[in-house]
């Protein structure tokens, strides 16, 4: 049976000290990047990839970013290198996330199949060499760990995965390209519910297909490699110092219509970013803290005289502090995402997000390109096969002529919309 190093618990605490003082710019993705991301059935669930893109989204709206999801179920690093023409270069990819490896080793929990490994580095070489010369920047991802119920043999698996993640990171190297390491961080999740006693599943899904809350683990990973910054925004208000004239000082967003009347401050704050994170996730977060590490977004208030302080946001109470708390800044992620205007508009964001996604893979490419279900497809029904490519050629045509639009209302969704911040004594 795998036994995992207890080591690698401080990796964990190491990728989510890093995210906090990654720079407020990411140094992997660019403005108006396209980005396609690659893999199997676990990327075609449209969980971590849309949750990469929703991080990614929130966080850098004025960069127009677009992504593409071309994971296919069952496939494999020789099928991606395969399709790399039809499923990436259409889309004028700039950046490409390829992550494989669950399939290629073929379940195997006696014995490391080498024949396995040597075809899955081909594959993923083959990947390397189309994407240099198309000059795609490409995120190399290692495939997360099996989790079945502690104790259950087929998570020897693991033996395997973590051999084929460091190929990954051999073939990142070698290509230049940037390592995103899932296995690690993951499993240390993993092994710390067990230490505290945890006899059941955590990640949900089953034991190879995550649930929201193993595929917000697999993102956080992708997303510390991409130099993901932490910070949202942060706004400090110095009520104390001068109340009709409250010194302010604001990071990643405007301030504006500040007012300080003995213990009521009120400001209008317009952040130029949006925290995130997955409502359908949130069990994670008994055992590790990814909603705030990954969200920074700051609020601190000098000057308060003892006692608690109620937070409203656009007039929705979110949070309850006291001055103290206060004092040293608290990080409204959390109550931001739960009620009023930032929550609102964050559900906008993933509706549009989700639309889009769903969209390409529902009418486009499960459909018409992978031709599933053909028999029951009414667009392609009584069409002559003589004609039948030609005819999904011509849908598949007019159907990308709405991911522009969609597109552009996930834009919609983003453009950020200032709303009034009141903190005042609670009753």
């Amino acid at each position: 049976m795998f036994t995992p190093q207890r080591t690698w618990l401080s990796v964990a605490a190491l990728w989510l000290a890093a995210a906090a003082s990654a720079s407020a710019q990411s140094e992997f993705l660019k403005k108006g990047d396209v980005v396609v991301m690659m893999g199997d059935s676990i990327t075609e669930q449209r969980l971590y990839s849309n949750y990469v893109e929703l991080w990614c989204q929130t966080r850098f709206p004025s960069y127009q970013l677009v992504f593409r999801n071309v994971g296919i179920g069952g496939d494999r690093s020789m099928g991606g290198n395969a399709r790399f023409k039809r499923d990436v270069l259409p889309f004028k990819a700039t950046v490409l996330t390829v992550d494989f490896g669950m399939n290629d080793g073929n379940y195997n929990v006696k014995e490391f199949d080498q024949k396995a490994y040597d075809i899955y580095m081909k594959g993923l070489q083959g990947i390397a060499d189309q994407a240099k010369t198309a000059g795609i920047r490409v995120a190399w991802i290692t495939p997360q760990p099996v989790e079945h119920n502690p104790g259950d043999p087929k998570e020897a698996y693991n033996k395997t995965l973590e051999k084929f993640s460091a190929g990954v990171k051999e073939i990142a190297e070698k290509n230049h390209g940037l390592f995103a390491d899932q296995f690690h961080p993951y499993w240390a999740v993993i092994q710390k519910a067990r230490d505290a006693g945890e006899k059941g599943r955590i990640t949900g899904g089953d034991a190879v297909h995550p649930g929201a809350p193993g595929q917000v683990l697999m993102a956080a990973s992708i997303l510390h490699a991409l130099k993901f910054p932490q910070l949202v925004s942060a706004v400090e208000i110095a009520a104390g110092s001068d109340k009709s004239n409250p010194g302010v000082k604001a990071e990643n967003c405007k301030v504006s219509e500040v007012s300080a009347k003995g213990n009521h401050v009120t400001f209008t704050r317009q952040d130029a970013a949006l925290p995130y994170f997955p409502d359908s996730a949130k069990s994670i977060l008994k055992w590790t803290p990814l909603l705030d590490s990954m969200n920074d977004y700051r609020l601190k208030v000098v000057g308060l005289t003892p006692g608690k302080y109620e937070v409203k946001l656009g007039g929705k109470a979110v949070a309850m502090y006291t001055d103290a708390d206060l004092a040293k800044g608290v990080n409204l992620a959390g109550p931001a995402l739960a009620a009023g205007p930032v929550a609102d508009q964050v559900k906008e964001v993933v509706k549009a997000v989700n639309d889009k996604t769903n969209y390409y893979h529902d009418q486009i490419y499960s459909p018409l390109v992978l031709k599933r279900n053909m028999l029951k497809n009414p667009d392609l029904k009584d069409v002559p096969k003589e004609q039948m490519q030609k005819h999904i050629d011509e849908l598949v045509a007019q159907r990308l002529q709405k991911l522009p639009e969609l597109d552009a209302a996930i834009r919609k969704a983003l453009e950020i919309r200032p709303h009034q911040v009141e903190i005042s004594a609670a009753k």
